[in-house]
C-alpha cells in the first residue's frame, strides 16, 4: 500500500523548523497542497504574507523547489482570528481542507516551584488553546465534505510527567483529552483525529539531548507516523509514539477494579483491598467514559444480585 495525498490539502502549524517543516516537505512530496504556518519572521510581516525570507517562507521555498505545491502563512494560533484567515486562505486556493497537524508549540521549562504563571498560561495557550483554534476553524469544512484528519502533538511529558515541565505537561495532557472527545464526535462525520507523541531533535529541545540522542531522534524519523495518522486509512482516538525510527502506541489503561459494598466502603477497606483495586494484570477493557459507567454499573448490580 503507497500513501498518497494527491490532491488534498493540509495545513501544518509551526512548520517553519523542525518536525513541521518535516511534515509539511513529506506531505508536499506526496502530492498535498500544504499550508506552512509559522509565526516566525519579523512583526511587519503579514499572516497572509509569501515573503521566502520567513522561515514558513522558505520552507515553501523548498515545497515549490521540488515540484510540490505550498503557501506560507503567518497566522498566530492563538488569536482565532488570525487562523480562520488562514483557513479561508487554504479554501481560496484550493477548496477544501482535508488534514490539520497541531504542530506549533513553545517550551517555558522550570521546576513548578519557580515556574512563573504568566508562562504556565502562555504555554497553555499556544498548546491548548492553538491546537482547539485551528480544530474548530476546520471542524465545520471536514463535516461539509465529509472527510477529515486532524492530528495533535501530545508529548511523552504529558502522558508520564517529566521534571521540570509542569506547564508543557499540562498542556500536552490536554491534548490528549482532547482528542478522545473530538475522536467521538468526528467519527460518524468521516473525521479522525489522532495525537502523536514524538521525540525528536529540534530548537525546541535541542539543549534536552547528548549528541548520540541528537544524531538518532531526527524529525525526518518520526514524519512516516505523522502521515500514517493522517491519512486515509488512519486510525482514530490513538496515541503514537514516535523517536528514531521505533514507533509505539500508547493507551490508557484502567485495573478490572473491585466493588466495596456500602457497609464496606470507608477508605479502610479502600487500603485494605488496593492490592486487587491496582491490580492491572487484568484490564477491565474501558475504552471510553460510556464504557467505564458501563463497567461500574454492571460490577455494582452483578454483585448486589449475588448478595440477594
Amino acid at each position: 500500500m503507497t500513501i498518497d495525498f494527491a490532491g488534498q490539502v493540509a495545513i501544518v502549524t509551526g512548520a517553519g523548523g523542525g518536525l513541521g517543516r518535516a511534515h509539511a516537505l513529506a506531505l508536499a512530496a506526496r502530492g498535498a497542497h500544504v499550508v506552512v504556518n509559522d509565526i516566525g519572521g519579523s512583526p511587519e510581516v503579514s499572516s497572509a504574507d509569501d515573503t521566502p525570507d520567513t522561515p514558513a517562507g522558505r520552507v515553501v521555498a523548498e515545497i515549490t523547489a521540488r515540484g510540490g505545491s505550498g503557501i506560507a502563512d503567518h497566522a498566530d494560533v492563538t488569536d482565532y482570528t488570525q487562523v480562520t484567515a488562514m483557513v479561508d486562505r487554504a479554501l481560496s486556493a484550493w477548496g477544501r481542507i482535508d488534514i490539520l497537524i497541531n504542530n506549533a508549540g513553545i517550551l517555558r521549562d522550570a521546576s513548578f516551584r519557580n515556574a512563573g504563571l504568566d508562562d504556565f498560561r502562555t504555554v497553555l495557550d499556544v498548546h491548548v488553546m492553538g491546537a482547539v483554534n485551528c480544530s474548530k476553524a476546520v471542524w465545520q469544512h471536514m463535516i461539509t465534505q465529509n472527510y477529515g484528519r486532524i492530528l495533535m502533538t501530545t508529548s511523552a511529558s504529558g502522558i508520564y510527567g517529566n521534571f521540570g515541565q509542569a506547564n508543557y505537561a499540562a498542556a500536552k495532557s490536554a491534548l490528549v483529552g482532547l482528542m478522545n472527545v473530538l475522536g467521538i464526535e468526528g467519527r460518524s462525520k468521516g473525521i479522525h483525529v489522532n495525537a502523536l507523541a514524538p521525540l525528536a531533535t529540534t530548537h525546541m529541545t535541542e539543549s534536552i539531548f547528548d549528541a548520540t540522542a541528537a544524531e538518532i531522534l531526527t524529525p525526518e524519523s518520526i514524519t512516516p507516523g505523522a502521515l500514517f495518522l493522517v491519512s486515509t486509512d488512519a486510525p482514530t482516538k490513538t496515541i503514537l509514539g514516535a523517536g528514531g525510527g521505533t514507533f509505539a502506541v500508547s493507551r490508557m489503561l484502567e485495573s478490572q477494579g473491585v466493588f466495596l459494598p456500602a457497609d464496606a466502603r470507608t477508605p479502610d477497606d479502600v487500603a485494605r483491598h488496593w492490592p486487587q483495586i491496582s491490580d492491572s494484570s487484568v484490564q477491565s477493557g474501558t475504552d471510553s467514559t460510556t464504557a467505564q459507567i458501563q463497567h461500574f454499573v454492571d460490577s455494582a448490580t452483578r454483585a448486589g444480585t449475588v448478595a440477594r
